[in-house]
């Protein structure tokens, strides 16, 4: 019997197994998987900065209100989530920040 030997097939890793199969063009074009950057603060939704309560060189508490993300109406508190120094601020009131947008860093 001959191996039919297609250039559709890849290498799929899970864990420790590797599969030869074909891959969709979804799962080709997904975003690569990336660590959590737990000094950058992101949007989780998009919305209208109303409020900031830090500037570069603030110090802030974990759990503190760093600014205020206004969507759909509701006013979305954005804390930090570790103590430390506010290295930036990449917004100012009045932006408009899709999902995703880098808001500030804490060193």
């Amino acid at each position: 019997m001959e191996e039919n030997i297609n250039n559709d097939y890849s290498d799929f890793t899970i864990g420790d197994a590797t599969y030869r199969t074909i891959l969709t063009t979804k799962f080709k074009s997904r975003k690569a998987y990336s660590k959590i950057k737990i000094k950058e603060i992101h949007s989780f939704i998009p919305g209208t900065i109303t409020e900031i309560n830090i500037k570069a060189g603030s110090k802030v508490a974990k759990g503190d209100i760093i600014l205020i993300l206004e969507a759909m109406k509701m006013k979305n508190k954005i804390i930090a989530p570790m103590a430390g120094i506010i290295e930036s601020v990449n917004v100012k009131i009045g932006d408009i920040v899709p999902k995703n947008s880098l808001l500030a860093v804490i060193k």
